[in-house]
């Protein structure tokens, strides 16, 4: 049944990001699509008994595990890709702005509008503040990898706006996910400051640990062990060994493993070499076979109770919200820094690319109870619309003819991932 499953679901996955993919989307839209696909909003509307047949609760185990590795060999690669922005001061303040600013200011309107929100759609037992934050995170993430392709797909990853896009990412991803672990974090206080104080303090422990012990160790060992960038079998276990070792740890610290995989991938040398070999030998098979399982049992969580008149209200309100939020926040940050208003909307819509790492975080916070189906699917369809607004919105604004992409080994190896 499991192969039959994978069967299945590579299949649906496939077809419909090359449907997306010649519509002029990122792929993982199609694939995003997919998963909702196989789960009660379609295939369970129009085969109930062959999707109850298909994915039956008992056989739900299996794919559960192989989407968890997924999901730890994914951020291992995003950690491992994350490059600050580096440049003239002017541009590390803009790009700072930017990020802040399209981080801070979607997850404060999240804040305002949570508790009118936490009434109809938090679980039972589920306090203000652990969903408050956990909204605002959501709302508040940014998909660089996805933002990337698009801007190599429409030929203006070397424009100002691509740049300052692409490094702004990157600032806003590492203010995201650390709301994201406040907000797990107060998740598994249950109104008891003790777990949240040590959940807090296992955060800053874990991050001095990746980055002030495990980096200058990796950085030695990968010297002599990874000739031209590129680690031997040896040394590749050991990375896996390392990424599994500090999931764990998270996890034990009633955080999700994502956290800790992502820390270990940071704490690698900003080496694109290293990142290549790692693309080529774990993430491609991660994305092409691992993941989409991923995007089905989130589909499968998704409930079609989130199609009613007062979620579709909802929905329409969060979305304002999300996609305001980021827009002018983008918009205010590229001001800041001496951008015209075409060019900082430009940037400012390219923030709203959230694809897969919205969908990641929201799976987080459904597995650890903080939202319940309905708000998941109303937030996984917010991913989808506000991603999708990204390209069409860029390619308005920002009518310069595109640049020539100079295919250097970093943007091959940074912005060519099949995810995208």
């Amino acid at each position: 049944m499991l192969l039959l499953q994978l069967v299945v679901i590579l299949t649906a996955s496939r077809a419909l990001a090359w449907v997306l993919r010649w519509l002029g989307q990122p792929r993982v839209i199609g694939e995003m699509l997919a998963g909702l696909a196989l789960g009660p909003i379609l295939l369970g509307a129009l085969a109930p008994q062959w999707q109850q047949w298909l994915f039956a609760a008992d056989t739900l185990p299996a794919l559960d595990a192989l989407s968890q590795l997924g999901l730890v060999l994914f951020m291992l690669i995003v950690g491992a890709e994350l490059r600050l922005p580096t440049g003239s001061r002017r541009s590390l303040r803009t790009a700072g702005a930017v990020g802040v600013l399209a981080v801070l200011l979607p997850m404060g309107l999240g804040l305002l509008i949570a508790p009118g929100l936490q009434a109809r759609f938090a679980p039972p037992g589920v306090g203000f503040w652990p969903f408050a934050m956990f909204l605002a995170a959501a709302i508040g993430i940014t998909a660089m990898p996805v933002l990337a392709r698009i801007l190599k797909d429409s030929g203006r990853t070397c424009t100002p706006v691509g740049q300052l896009a692409l490094a702004s990412a990157a600032v806003a991803d590492v203010l995201a996910w650390l709301a994201l672990a406040l907000a797990m974090a107060l998740a598994s206080s249950h109104g008891d400051w003790t777990p949240f104080l040590r959940a807090s303090i296992g955060v800053v422990a874990m991050i001095l640990l990746c980055l002030g012990v495990l980096r200058p160790c990796l950085a030695w060992l990968l010297r002599r062990h990874a000739q031209q960038g590129h680690p031997d079998g040896y040394m590749l276990a050991l990375l896996l060994i390392g990424t599994f070792a500090c999931g764990a740890l998270t996890h034990w610290m009633h955080l999700h493993a994502v956290f800790g995989a992502f820390l270990f991938g940071v704490a690698l040398p900003r080496n694109d070499a290293l990142l290549a070999s790692l693309i080529l030998r774990l993430e491609n098979i991660t994305v092409m076979a691992l993941l989409p399982v991923f995007f089905a049992l989130a589909g499968l969580s998704t409930t079609a109770a989130a199609l009613d008149v007062q979620a579709f209200g909802a929905l329409a309100l969060i979305l304002l919200v999300a996609a305001s939020g980021k827009l002018f926040g983008g918009v205010v940050g590229a001001r800041l820094g001496g951008h015209r208003w075409r060019d900082a909307f430009a940037v400012g819509s390219l923030m709203n690319a959230r694809g897969m790492m919205e969908l990641i975080v929201l799976k987080v916070g459904l597995d650890a109870g903080v939202i319940g189906p309905q708000l998941f699917t109303i937030l996984l369809l917010i991913a989808i619309i506000t991603t999708m607004m990204a390209t069409p919105m860029l390619l308005a604004l920002d009518r310069r003819p595109a640049a020539p992409q100079l295919v250097m080994p970093t943007d091959a190896m940074r912005h060519a991932h099949p995810l995208d």
